[in-house]
């Protein structure tokens, strides 16, 4: 209650006058975690991936059909030889700077994103040459016939490949970015920035949004209000009631328990992004004993039961649905080949394959997020698990910004390194081979297997969907028997909005601010 007083009195110090009540340009929002990275390509956090949404455009964007539409391009030719892309920007970009966005802040905004995402790095594999033949274009030539070029360039999920000012780009990609300046909708306000406490953004007034309706994240985007002010309240009770009471406006992610207390709040709407739109998942750190050997790896799988993670996180089958699909359940390519996660334990064969992979007590070290609502309950699931065949465990807690600096050391355990880890990925961030971060090496837990990555070049290549689905049930096949990672399941999640947020963009996954551009702005 003391906590609630202090959340209302800080938004009751920001509370409108009447005149900005008439004409709603103010909103004030709750995301699922607090802001702490800005970078986008620095981290794979969903919260800095919203961040970037507000801030940056894209080059292209997906459609509700999952097909690349322009975005920032305005047009662009592609040789007979399927060898050369050229881009022609739409004219008038801007960035927040006032310059102008050309073709040369592209090449590097691209050069860099692509060290950190694995489908950028595919497509950089493939690349000969990437320039900038005028101010307003830039150019990909490929060495090696690569079907996904659009695709990568509107790439949704994390690292996103937002544009930003060459000079910012040209930061290396292992150092964080001093400033957030993009040419999306709105402008980052740096002064009002407190870490992992508030963030405010600013309506960009030189904007000019595409003409076309949006769709997901292609389209028009127009800002909806003049000022968005993201406020962290870590508990979601709190949240909850905040937006009840009128003192928020937006509350990114409501936990299913509390979704009755918000059924009959007038004026609040209730609104599931998608059917399984997240997946759980469980990584395990190839780099570090004992799970660098694959019979230990094949024990833990063994040792699990998804139902037990998805009981102890969302309480109702009604939110979630058992799957083992590594492209997820909502992919073309979704197959159980290999998946006994989905099943009962099989803790007499868990032990067996302790055994065999002759682990000695060597400790397990579990890393636990306690501020992100949606994974705190997972890894006590995944310790009593281990625990249950013979495994020592060492259960260590931290917040969501922490975890994710941790996940990035391959250090050992006595060194602060980590053995498990657990996660929840959009699953349009899964549903194939090469967009699916889980599945290259470079991620960390650093799953690398040769068979694995000869199975993931076929698929880049591979012509027509039966080839496809050919290729990647076989992966998923060689990806469980080698144990790359464990999906705990698919679920939905849910966001709440008062009547300010009426024609938001929806889309499968947050955070889209905006609305579509009126039939008289066409």
């Amino acid at each position: 209650m003391r906590l609630h007083g202090l959340i209302a009195a800080a938004l009751a110090a920001m509370a409108w006058t009447a005149a900005a009540q008439a004409e709603p340009a103010t909103a004030k929002v709750v995301l699922h975690a607090p802001l702490r990275i800005l970078d986008p390509v620095l981290t794979n956090a969903y919260i800095t991936r919203n961040h970037g949404y507000l801030i940056y455009d894209t080059l292209f964007a997906i459609d509700t059909q999952g097909r690349p539409q322009p975005q920032m391009v305005d047009r662009w030719t592609v040789s007979d030889d399927k060898l050369s892309y050229t881009f022609t920007l739409r004219p008038g970009l801007k960035f927040h700077d006032g310059t102008a966005v050309t073709g040369e802040d592209v090449v590097a905004s691209l050069a860099r994103w692509e060290q950190r995402d694995p489908m950028g790095k595919r497509l950089a594999a493939a690349t000969q040459t990437m320039d900038s033949p005028s101010a307003d274009s830039f150019r990909i030539v490929l060495k090696q016939p690569f079907g996904l070029v659009l695709e990568t360039l509107g790439k949704p999920g994390s690292p996103v490949p937002f544009i930003m000012p060459k000079r910012i780009a040209q930061t290396p990609a292992t150092e964080a970015i001093k400033e957030s300046i993009g040419s999306g909708p709105y402008r980052f306000d740096a002064k009002a920035f407190e870490a992992g406490v508030k963030a405010v953004y600013i309506k960009n007034p030189d904007y000019v949004p595409r003409q076309e309706p949006a769709a997901y994240f292609s389209g028009g985007k127009v800002p909806m209000f003049d000022r968005i002010e993201v406020i962290n309240v870590p508990d979601a009770q709190t949240a909850v009631n905040a937006l009840h009471q009128g003192e928020i406006d937006f509350v990114e992610n409501v936990a299913p328990d509390l979704l009755p207390q918000l059924g009959q709040a007038k004026g609040v709407t209730v609104e599931r992004y998608g059917e399984n739109t997240d997946t759980y998942m469980l990584r395990m750190n190839w780099k570090q004993p004992p799970l660098d050997n694959p019979k230990i790896r094949q024990a833990v799988l063994a040792a699990l039961n998804q139902t037990d993670y998805l009981d102890a996180s969302l309480g109702d089958p009604k939110f979630y649905r058992l799957c083992g699909a590594m492209l997820s359940c909502i992919s073309a390519y979704r197959s159980d080949v290999g998946a006994t996660q989905t099943r009962p334990a099989d803790l007499a064969r868990a032990r067996a394959l302790l055994k065999e992979g002759g682990y000695k007590g060597e400790k397990i070290v579990v890393l636990h997020p306690t501020d992100v609502r949606s994974l705190s309950a997972l890894a006590p699931v995944t310790a009593q698990a281990l625990r249950s065949i013979g495994m020592t465990v060492d259960v260590q807690s931290m917040d969501w910004a922490t975890l994710l600096s941790r996940r990035s050391k391959d250090a050992p355990v006595e060194q602060g390194g980590w053995s498990i880890f657990h996660s929840s990925l959009t699953s349009m961030d899964l549903i194939n081979p090469i967009v699916n971060p889980l599945m290259d090496p470079g991620y960390p837990g650093w799953a690398k297997d040769d068979e694995v990555e000869k199975l993931r070049a076929e698929f880049e290549t591979a012509s027509g969907l039966d080839e496809q689905k050919r290729i990647a049930q076989a992966l998923q096949k060689r990806s469980y028997e080698v144990v790359t990672f464990v999906p705990l399941g698919g679920y939905s999640e849910f966001k709440a909005y008062d009547a300010k947020f009426k024609g938001m963009v929806h889309a499968p996954m947050p955070c889209l601010l905006y609305t579509s551009p009126s039939p008289r702005d066409s």
